[in-house]
């Protein structure tokens, strides 16, 4: 049956105009992405097979190119629209974190971080740096490493929060696993950043690893304590 035989109010375009984006499932926002299906299947047809084959929403949007395009239903023109959709996302967060302090919207610079980090296949280490009343000056990733651990230098560190001219900054790096937990060697690397950026006057805010939910924040859960 054509999406256009259902009942209005069970269409994922309309039932997203009546109810929001938040009121549809995965398959629904992915077939509204799509627009069409192809011979046999519905645009949500397609968008339910689609998350079968790759494992989940998540696992679709941080498909490489050749992946993507190996699916039914999915080419070039696809592929650029979606990595379009997602960077406008990701802007529409930096955005939306340069207008405030950063400890007035900590759930926001969370989820820009995570928007940077999560689709990361391998670690990666970076940092957000701040101003004096702690509004972002800009986020750069350091460093990058295997799929497990990446090697962070602090002397780098110090050489690009002085290049950026930042008072503070938030540490954030990912685990490609998934597990927010840090690793003894991840609180060790926090006290050492800390230290050595103390001696330029530089304030670490916090240290946030992104995995799956919601990046966990070193300072909440007591594994150290804000510069003061």
């Amino acid at each position: 049956m054509s999406i256009r035989d259902w009942p209005v109010a069970e269409r994922p375009r309309e039932k997203l105009l009546e109810r929001g984006a938040s009121s549809l499932s995965d398959a629904e926002l992915l077939a509204v992405f799509l627009r069409t299906g192809v011979a046999g299947m519905s645009a949500v047809d397609l968008a339910r097979h689609l998350l079968k084959q790759f494992g989940g929403l998540r696992h679709l949007l941080e498909a490489d190119q050749a992946t993507f395009q190996r699916e039914v239903g999915l080419g070039p023109a696809k592929y650029t629209q979606l990595q379009a959709v997602m960077e406008i996302g990701r802007r529409h967060l930096e955005q939306t974190i340069v207008r405030d302090s950063a400890l007035q919207s900590p759930g926001a610079v969370r989820r820009y971080l995570k928007a940077k980090l999560r689709h990361e296949r391998s670690e990666v280490f970076g940092c957000l740096f701040l101003d004096t009343k702690h509004r972002p000056l800009g986020f750069e990733v350091l460093f990058r490493g295997s799929i497990d651990s990446a090697s962070v230098y602090p002397r780098e560190v110090i050489k690009r929060a002085l290049a950026n001219n930042a008072a503070a900054l938030i540490l954030c790096h990912n685990h490609p696993s998934g597990v927010s937990e840090p690793s003894h060697a991840d609180l060790v690397l926090t006290r050492r950043l800390k230290t050595a950026l103390e001696l330029v006057d530089v304030r670490v805010l916090d240290h946030l690893i992104v995995g799956d939910g919601e990046p966990l924040s070193m300072v909440e859960h007591g594994w150290f304590s804000a510069s003061s």
